[in-house]
């Protein structure tokens, strides 16, 4: 059997058998003097015996799940010779039957007729009425739903935090997103350990509402209450978004020190986030530690960035291996470009040279001058003016970098002038 099916069953029993049908054998005798001496067989405040007896054979065979025989118990009674009170048994117990077979539409209809009756009590009305709130939300009847809570609040002193998580939801389900997050937001105010549906319903709402600071404090318990890696990179992405990176930091390195992070685009973001807040050598382990356990992916891109978080922490040395690895992994020479320039600041000129060339031969720089100045720069420094002219002389057709090559072929001109003159 079925957890909703058990569950069926449980709530149907509970409810019937507070109904209270029997009465006892000296209350029946009374009556029935009563009836005697007065004469008419009108009733108004209790239950005859043989009535109580058919109510409490139907449930016992709803114990059962004999549905059909409870149904056809309640069936040998005549409806007009009830009292409201037995009609309230009947059509209550008729309508916990219906709930138990599945029939919602019947099982609404007779609790409706059971709440209609005059001999309804308060407590009756609380009862019914929050079932059959729950019967409309089972039925996706959203409107309905709202409508009976609705009643339900107005009559009860103390409403409970899953009424109000189930009142919101009727209204999240209709887009009444703004009728939806004050129950929402009660739901969760109401006990100091909310339900993690509570929560998420709370945050759905704020997101969709773009109330994006007030969802964090919604995350910051999701976080706390249920650790999960999804939580975990929403809220850092959510800081991002509002452009706190510190704090968006914050819970994605938690995530990672608790080795919830396993995706690649999770790895990169990290790392991307650290080298941003300048935090390089955290950045390279992050990116290190993802190659390690091969679950990021080793493109241009991730070569690059490792190389960067090195360049920045000054490590040149050691950025050397990931940027070439990156440059040999691009289509176009821009990472080429960048290896060089690693190069010349180490003042390996030779490499520089070499890289320039890969640069050159890939093509596709956003500014190809940079690459033929930078060249000839690399010729000159191995002491080979000749060959730097002619690189300068190259570099002299782009705007970006005329005025420089322009500076360094004066240079070589006047120290060759003078060389020339010794």
């Amino acid at each position: 059997m079925s957890t909703t099916r058990i569950h069926r069953i449980v709530v149907g029993l509970l409810l019937a058998l507070a109904i209270g049908f029997g009465a006892s054998t000296a209350e029946a005798q009374d009556r029935g003097e009563g009836r005697k001496k007065s004469g008419s067989w009108a009733r108004k405040n209790d239950i005859d015996k043989l009535t109580a007896k058919r109510l409490q054979k139907a449930t016992n065979h709803l114990a059962n799940e004999e549905y059909a025989e409870a149904h056809a118990a309640l069936d040998r009674l005549r409806i007009r010779s009830l009292n409201d009170l037995e009609k309230l048994k009947l059509y209550s117990l008729r309508g916990y039957i219906f709930y138990n077979q599945e029939k919602l539409k019947e099982a609404k209809e007779n609790l409706e007729l059971a709440l209609a009756s005059e001999a309804a009590t308060p407590e009756d009305h609380q009862t019914m009425r929050f079932q059959i709130g729950q019967i409309s939300m089972q039925e996706s009847a959203w409107q309905d739903a709202i409508d009976n809570f609705e009643k339900w609040f107005e009559i009860v002193d103390e409403p409970n935090a899953n009424a109000y998580y189930m009142l919101a939801l009727a209204y999240w389900q209709l887009k009444d997103f703004e009728g939806a997050l004050v129950p929402a937001q009660k739901a969760v105010d109401l006990t100091s350990e909310p339900q993690e549906r509570w929560l998420q319903l709370l945050l759905a709402i704020q997101l969709t509402s773009k109330n994006y600071k007030e969802a964090i404090p919604v995350y910051d318990v999701l976080v706390r209450r249920y650790p999960k890696k999804t939580y975990w990179i929403q809220l850092s992405t959510l800081h991002g978004a509002l452009e706190n990176y510190e704090q968006s930091l914050v819970p994605l390195q938690l995530a990672y020190t608790q080795g919830l992070l396993t995706e690649d685009e999770e790895f990169r973001r990290l790392a991307e986030l650290l080298l941003f807040l300048e935090l390089p050598i955290r950045a390279a382990n992050v990116i290190r530690d993802g190659l390690e356990q091969q679950v990021v992916e080793e493109d241009a891109k991730l070569y690059e960035l490792l190389s960067n978080s090195l360049i920045m922490a000054r490590e040149y040395d050691d950025a050397v291996e990931p940027l070439t690895r990156a440059a040999e992994l691009e289509e176009g020479g821009r990472i080429y470009l960048r290896l060089a320039e690693v190069h010349i600041q180490r003042e390996r000129w030779e490499e520089a040279t070499k890289a320039l060339s890969n640069a050159i031969q890939k093509g596709d720089l956003p500014n190809p001058g940079q690459a033929e100045l930078l060249m000839g720069i690399s010729f000159y420094s191995q002491k080979r003016p000749d060959d730097a002219v002619s690189w300068f002389v190259k570099a002299k057709r782009f705007d970006a970098t005329k005025a420089e090559a322009t500076t360094w072929l004066d240079h070589i001109a006047r120290e060759q002038s003078s060389n020339a003159d010794v």
